[in-house]
């Protein structure tokens, strides 16, 4: 058993426990339809199905992993900037919240063999595109 997981796509590993650096997570803030069961994500002022009027919403920050693919090039500058160590591989997907809605993000994770279709992840906005990380086991 290893120590350190390894990242096949990037070839480089990283300490256990360590995840791609980013800020704190906040809360995911959403839209919902007070006449439909509809929940949105980013907020909008309407509702798509109904048309109606969407009221912001707290949205609940768990669910499972949907479907993913792995990023194995960079993005296209700009506005993508290279971090100082050089482009490194990373998991995207959508996670579909309890609320219905499917919400893309990164998959923060330590090593993309373990990244499987219906894992419970954790789910928060900050800047650009919202992060994931699985929800870890209680001893």
């Amino acid at each position: 058993m290893t120590t350190r997981p390894r990242n096949p796509a990037a070839g480089t590993t990283r300490p256990a426990g360590t995840t791609r650096p980013h800020g704190p997570a906040a809360a995911l803030q959403g839209s919902r339809c007070p006449v439909c069961p509809v929940a949105l994500y980013p907020a909008a002022g309407t509702c798509p199905r109904c048309g109606g009027p969407a009221e912001p919403a707290p949205l609940s920050g768990t669910g499972t992993l949907w479907t993913w693919t792995v990023q194995r090039y960079a993005p296209k500058s700009p506005p993508y900037r290279e971090p100082p160590g050089g482009f490194v591989p990373f998991a995207v997907g959508y996670v579909e919240l309890a609320e219905g809605v499917r919400v893309a993000a990164v998959l923060d994770v330590d090593d993309l063999d373990t990244v499987r279709i219906g894992m419970p992840l954790t789910l928060g906005a900050g800047d650009g595109v919202p992060r994931a990380r699985p929800v870890r086991e209680s001893p």
